[in-house]
């Protein structure tokens, strides 16, 4: 059982994601009950959705099998959770930006893919701050695409 963080959508393997408020849209719709996420009726995820806030919120359940529980708790009690969960399958922290740094920062990831579009957004989280010397517990290995994205892989 491995800890994923990836932006990347393939599910084999995972029986649990993690994610934060913001992926989860709650950024844009903090008050409205009725607000199910970003992905309509069926989410693509198919598994138990942990999404990390400071505003625990009703569980949202789909046909499908995705069920979003919302949870205020450390990545070390999320991942916990997440573990219990996923039965034995991978849990895959899905982001954003502050969670994954948050899972790196303690140590909590086997594997990490980032994906480095060749644009220039003017703004958003810098991941890499205060990470220091996190390749040196990794294996590092890139590719290109030709699309021009860079793909970079850190694993233990």
């Amino acid at each position: 059982m491995s800890t994923i963080a990836t932006q990347r959508r393939t599910s084999w393997g995972v029986g649990a994601e993690i994610m934060g408020a913001g992926m989860f849209g709650l950024h844009a719709f903090p008050d409205y009950p009725g607000w199910r996420g970003w992905w309509g009726d069926e989410p693509p995820f198919r598994v138990p959705v942990l999404v990390l806030t400071h505003r625990e919120r009703p569980p949202i359940e789909f046909a499908n099998g995705t069920r979003f529980e919302f949870i205020a708790a450390t990545p070390q009690k999320a991942l916990a959770w997440g573990r219990e969960l996923a039965g034995g399958s991978d849990v895959r922290i899905g982001g954003g930006a502050s969670v994954a740094r948050d899972f790196l920062a303690v140590g909590l990831v086997d594997r990490l893919h980032v994906a480095i579009a060749p644009i220039v957004l003017g703004r958003g989280m810098r991941l890499w701050d205060d990470l220091r010397e996190l390749e040196r517990d990794y294996t590092v290995t890139s590719e290109v695409a030709e699309s021009g994205v860079i793909h970079i892989t850190f694993a233990r």
